[in-house]
């Protein structure tokens, strides 16, 4: 460890005191810039001065930070979706990752917009893994802004929406079914054949399907459909009443206009 004398050390924090930026003080010293950050923030404490919080450990829930209401109704139902929270030992930060595959690039593009706008001062990155990535963000309170998260599996386990989160999704709608489509859903060209004069015609039409396990999840799905006018059907498989289908020619017209398909 190297020691500076008690000079130097005045002489920064007299630069510090005058306003004088923590790199320039390191470079016109010669200094580690991490001596010169920790001298300064112990001075503070010293005097009694309040330090800032840097913007990257600002929670929306715990220090009343903005938060993107249209971005953070995408995330969440991408969250529902496809997305969990980590918390290992071995890194203090916990982290939220949300697996999207590389069969739609403008969906992960979308993602980290969104993860970008809910979480403007913290880092993001992509890891890739077989056939997708995995869109990463570090963040202390991420429990605070998914408090859904805990252990098990979704459909193990209740999934209900806290009153502010509700108040989100009701101003919202269209963002938050947007992102549980991209993440648990499809728009698919249907067809069946009809006898039209004595012969078999063939008709397309087009449908999207939302598929998940969880009952509570499907819920808050149907329950936002009925919201914006979408008429929706349970659609069971294998005896599993796991899809919710949209078919009607005016319901699948709304949900082009808002959501459209996978890209």
């Amino acid at each position: 460890m190297e020691f500076h004398s008690l000079e130097v050390r005045h002489t920064a924090l007299s630069l510090l005191r005058d306003g004088v930026r923590n790199t320039e003080v390191a470079r016109r010293l010669d200094l580690p810039l991490g001596t010169v950050g920790y001298w300064k923030h112990v001075d503070r404490a010293k005097r009694g001065e309040a330090i800032p919080t840097r913007p990257s450990l600002l929670c929306p829930r715990c220090d009343e930070r903005p938060l993107a209401w249209g971005a953070y109704a995408y995330l969440l139902g991408l969250y529902l979706g496809d997305g969990y929270i980590s918390q290992y030992a071995k890194h203090r930060t916990p982290s939220l990752m949300i697996t999207l595959d590389d069969a739609w690039p403008g969906i992960q593009d979308e993602a980290e917009a969104a993860v970008r706008a809910v979480f403007p001062h913290n880092a993001t990155c992509r890891v890739r893994t077989k056939g997708a990535h995995n869109l990463k963000v570090y963040f202390k309170h991420l429990t605070c802004l998914f408090p859904q998260h805990g252990p098990g599996r979704k459909h193990e386990r209740p999934i209900v929406l806290e009153d502010w989160q509700r108040e989100i999704v009701d101003a919202r709608p269209w963002e938050f079914l947007r992102g549980l489509i991209h993440s648990d859903g499809c728009r698919i060209t249907n067809w069946t054949t009809r006898i039209v004069g004595g012969v078999p015609k063939r008709y397309e039409y087009p449908r999207y399907f939302f598929t998940n396990k969880s009952d509570d999840i499907r819920r808050l799905c149907t329950d936002t459909l009925t919201k914006v006018g979408v008429r929706w059907t349970v659609l069971a498989r294998g005896g599993d009443p796991f899809n919710v289908s949209v078919a009607r020619r005016e319901s699948v017209a709304l949900m082009d206009a808002h959501i459209g398909p996978k890209h």
